[in-house]
Formats: structure tokens, sequence, C-alpha cells
């Protein structure tokens, strides 16, 4: 059985590059997890936010990351948990309530 993740578990993941050539190791953050092998994370960057779908948290370091980050709310992505390197930490209670407010944005574009 494969291990279980929950919304706000920051991992440390192998991410293939878009070309299917390559793989980099990269933050990401916990979306979904449906219980079978594969799980939905949206990426964590170092960059500055561009959209309004992107979180910049204040909180980083208690997060488990090295770098002031944002949160790419828009960049879904379907990943095997046998990419996750580690568990890096989780968001704070601000930032996860942030997080859904976001993701329920996002997510109502598609309807």
């Amino acid at each position: 059985m494969p291990r279980a993740y929950t919304q706000g578990d920051v991992l440390l993941a192998r991410l293939t590059f878009s070309s299917g050539e390559g793989q980099k190791r990269r933050p990401v953050l916990v979306a979904e997890d449906f219980g079978d092998d594969d799980l939905l994370v949206v990426p964590i960057t170092s960059h500055a936010a561009r959209t309004e779908g992107d979180i910049v948290l204040s909180e980083w370091k208690e997060a488990g990351l090295k770098l002031p980050s944002t949160v790419r709310v828009e960049k879904f992505a379907t990943i095997e948990k046998s990419c996750i390197e580690r568990n890096l930490g989780r968001l704070a209670t601000a930032e996860s309530a942030e997080f859904k407010r976001v993701l329920a944005m996002v997510c109502r574009r598609f309807l």
C-alpha cells in the first residue's frame, strides 16, 4: 500500500521536464491524495508571484523550505508517489487556509 499524504504537505520530488527528458528535484505541495499511487501536487518556486493564483509563503522556513518561496496553485501536476524523495514539512495553518481559498478560486474557472 502506498504511503498516504495530506493536503498541505510539502514534499521534495523528482519531476520530469515537460520534454520528457531529464528530471530535477523540486519542492511540491500536496493538493490531493486520492489513495492510489499518484498525487495531485502544485509546484513551489523561489521566483516571485506572477498571478493571483500564486501564494507567497511568509512561513517558508517552517514549511521546510530553504528559500523564500511561492506556491504556483495554477500549475497542477499528477506525479507518482515513487517520485517523492522525502517530506520537507507542512504549510502553516494560515497559509493552508489561503491555499484552500486560492485552490477553490482556480478550480471555479473550470466550471
